[in-house]
């Protein structure tokens, strides 16, 4: 019963043979050696020729073959988990049951999907708590956690570094029509996917330490929003209390600020701004945002939070927190997007962070503060953000959480240097079409 409950869960391993035998007795073993090596060369051929292609549609099945019945089946695996208790003896027959891989997917050449169905007396939060060890015990860098459906867990693991390579610039659209606000491109995901963040609708919250890239994350939108600001369709305003990347940016800023003082006045001018809008759009019942010169996007960028609503001048920081407050909770309606960075994002230094909508966390200093930015047990479920070196080659290198499952997947922002933002500024004010309003 064994044997036939294996061959129905794995067709493909007794078709194939199957084939091969039926063939080579009917047509000849050399006519099946012939047509082998054609098959060989036709593929090689093919990830030669058109690699991306190849990886997209062929890459993923073959890797996840290969890796089933090397690295994912037999005594290998078993020890695993029996090692990381995450087997289960039965009371009274005390036979050890194992949780049986359903689905295995490599999307991508540094990560694993596997679908296990959990024996009955298990659930995903034994298997969240034993990660680190599953990790070691498998020989690879993390293991993430997530829920499939009942009885069914999503192990998502990373074999190794996906990210080796520093991410270009995003290039930057010709014509606003070709933006996609609900998809802008900000970098890659570890599966060798865009990496795409909405920028209308909701507010974004990044957090990372010094040196983490935080800046990259902005710079790559504006880059990837280009035509919009040129067109007037999206409007920036700029508090830089830092006074370094975004200074370069100062020309195609509808406002900025880079004192305490004027940082406070232009959020109470943004937070004015908004309630404006709103009032237009009461009195014309207006319930959703048509994106015009007349009503555009307006996005508010502030670097180091903390120093504005934390550290600096008590009345100001009071001031900013119910300000930021206002837009955090009333501005997705109207287009009033901000966007907020900070380095240590503790409730007690960032009182507004559950108003953020998407949140980004890179490196960090303490694990305590992944949950924080991520949600509770985003840590357990894989998001090791503070694990990542503090070395300058993983810049931009964080998490993020998949809205329907809860899965952190790591993520890794493209690089802007001040070339890429000169290139920006020119592109936007040297075009006919640039009026700064």
């Amino acid at each position: 019963m064994k044997l036939v409950l294996w061959m129905v869960r794995h067709p493909v391993m007794v078709a194939v043979p199957a084939v091969i035998v039926i063939a080579g007795q009917r047509w000849g073993w050399s006519a099946v050696a012939v047509t082998a090596a054609g098959l060989a060369v036709v593929t090689g051929c093919w990830y030669r020729g058109h690699p991306d292609t190849f990886d997209q549609y062929a890459g993923p099945y073959l890797r996840a073959w290969c890796r089933r019945w090397s690295s994912y089946i037999g005594p290998r695996w078993r020890h695993a988990l029996r090692a990381c208790e995450l087997s289960i003896t039965h009371r009274k027959t005390r036979e050890e049951k194992f949780p049986r891989i359903t689905r295995i997917r490599s999307y991508s050449t540094t990560v694993d999907t596997l679908h296990l169905r959990i024996v009955a007396g298990q659930q995903e939060k034994h298997f969240e708590a034993k990660s680190a060890e599953l990790a070691h015990a498998l020989r690879v860098q993390r293991v993430s956690v997530e829920v499939v459906k009942p009885g069914v867990i999503g192990l998502h693991i990373q074999r190794r570094e996906p990210f080796t390579k520093i991410i270009p610039a995003p290039d930057m659209p010709q014509q606003s029509s070709t933006v996609d606000l609900k998809r802008v491109y900000v970098g890659e995901t570890e599966y060798g996917q865009e990496w795409r963040i909405p920028i209308l609708g909701g507010h974004l919250f990044v957090a990372g330490a010094t040196g983490a890239g935080k800046n990259s994350i902005p710079l790559a939108l504006m880059r990837s929003l280009a035509p919009l600001i040129r067109d007037g369709l999206v409007r920036l305003w700029v508090c830089d209390p830092k006074l370094f990347e975004f200074a370069s940016a100062t020309p195609i800023c509808y406002r900025y600020a880079d004192t305490a003082q004027s940082c406070a006045d232009l959020i109470a001018d943004y937070l004015a701004e908004m309630q404006a809008v709103q009032r237009d759009f009461a009195d014309r019942r207006i319930r959703r945002l048509s994106v015009s010169r007349e009503t555009p996007i307006n996005v508010l960028i502030v670097d180091e939070m903390a120093a504005l609503m934390a550290y600096g001048d008590y009345a100001i920081a009071k001031q900013v927190r119910g300000h930021l407050a206002l837009v955090g909770s009333q501005g997705r309606a109207s287009g009033h997007t901000m966007i907020g960075m900070v380095q240590e994002p503790t409730k007690d230094t960032i009182s507004i962070r559950d108003l953020f909508t998407w949140r980004i966390c890179l490196r960090l200093t303490a694990s305590n503060h992944v949950d924080g930015v991520l949600g509770e047990d985003s840590r357990a479920r894989g998001a090791r953000a503070d694990e990542i070196p503090d070395l300058a080659e993983t810049a931009g290198i964080g998490y993020v959480v998949r809205p329907r499952s809860r899965l952190p997947i790591r993520v890794r922002a493209a690089y802007v240097d001040d070339t890429h933002i000169a290139e920006l500024v020119r592109f936007i004010t040297e075009s006919p079409q640039w009026t700064h309003q």
